[in-house]
């Protein structure tokens, strides 16, 4: 039986009050609203209690049958630089086919490096890329039953194979030969600094090695240092086959059919795509 599509919804536009005082009296808390977050599909805010509650809408079609628990299940995660769960509450909108969840958390260290993709050196510390290794080379050791949806969109191999070829010509393999537990949304807006904490574990489950990787990188390309740097500190993800594909993956992200044309990530997304074709061709 197919679900019905949610209406497209900007929480930026739409008011909030309501949803918030739900959560409030769901978890017992009371939200600071000088501290509100408000972005397109998720609101957060600090509480009386100096944790953080995070408040996402998500509809029917983009839960899937995993759940929509992922920050929780996060919880069991070990050896990972992430913020502590402590409780959630979800419901069913009842204007329309969507879900709201709030899940209350530890406060982040510091705050998030910059928006998803960065446009200048942050200057990380080099502690800081010791921390983020530590924790992405710790996740693969878990197992799972998730599957990751970056992008709310469950990863396959079909995702992985249409996505790739809709933008680079056929020639080479796509399959993808190792699946381990991934964040899904590695960016530079889920990351803190400048102690390095790993946070929005929303979408983690299992992906082809390298998705992080590749989806840090794609978000460090309008600044090639950058980008070199998550290359040469995560170079067993992405020197490996898996992670050459997701390369791909996300390069196809930046060069598809919404490809904006002032996206500095153009020139470079391609050379690099280039490079990797020509490796998968001849490795």
């Amino acid at each position: 039986m197919s679900v019905s599509v949610a209406r497209t919804v900007d929480l930026r536009q739409e008011p909030v009050d309501d949803v918030l005082d739900r959560v409030e009296q769901s978890l017992r808390v009371a939200l600071d609203r000088k501290t509100l977050v408000v972005k397109r599909r998720s609101v957060g805010a600090g509480t009386d209690r100096g944790t953080w509650v995070r408040i996402e809408r998500r509809g029917l079609d983009r839960i899937g049958v995993q759940g929509w628990n992922g920050t929780e299940c996060a919880e069991f995660l070990t050896g990972i630089s992430k913020p502590p769960w402590f409780a959630s509450t979800s419901w069913r909108d009842p204007a329309d086919a969507a879900m709201w969840r709030a899940d209350e958390t530890g406060l982040l260290p510091g705050k998030p490096v910059g928006p998803s993709v960065l446009t200048k050196d942050p200057h990380l510390s080099e502690e800081w890329w010791a921390a983020l290794n530590s924790s992405l080379n710790a996740l693969p050791h878990h197992r799972t039953n998730r599957i990751a949806t970056p992008d709310t969109e469950t990863i396959t191999q079909k995702l992985v194979t249409e996505s790739i070829r809709r933008v680079f010509p056929d020639g080479f393999d796509t399959t993808v030969q190792e699946w381990v537990p991934a964040h899904a949304d590695l960016n530079w807006a889920n990351v803190t600094g400048p102690e390095f904490c790993l946070f929005d574990w929303e979408d983690w489950g299992m992906a082809p090695r390298g998705l992080d990787t590749a989806s840090l990188w794609g978000s460090s390309l309008a600044v090639p240092a950058l980008a070199g740097r998550v290359r040469m500190e995560r170079h067993e993800d992405s020197g490996s086959r898996d992670g050459k594909l997701m390369t791909l993956f996300a390069c196809s992200k930046i060069l598809g059919p919404y490809a904006d044309p002032e996206d500095l990530r153009l020139a470079p997304a391609r050379a690099m795509a280039g490079q990797v074709i020509e490796e998968l061709h001849t490795g």
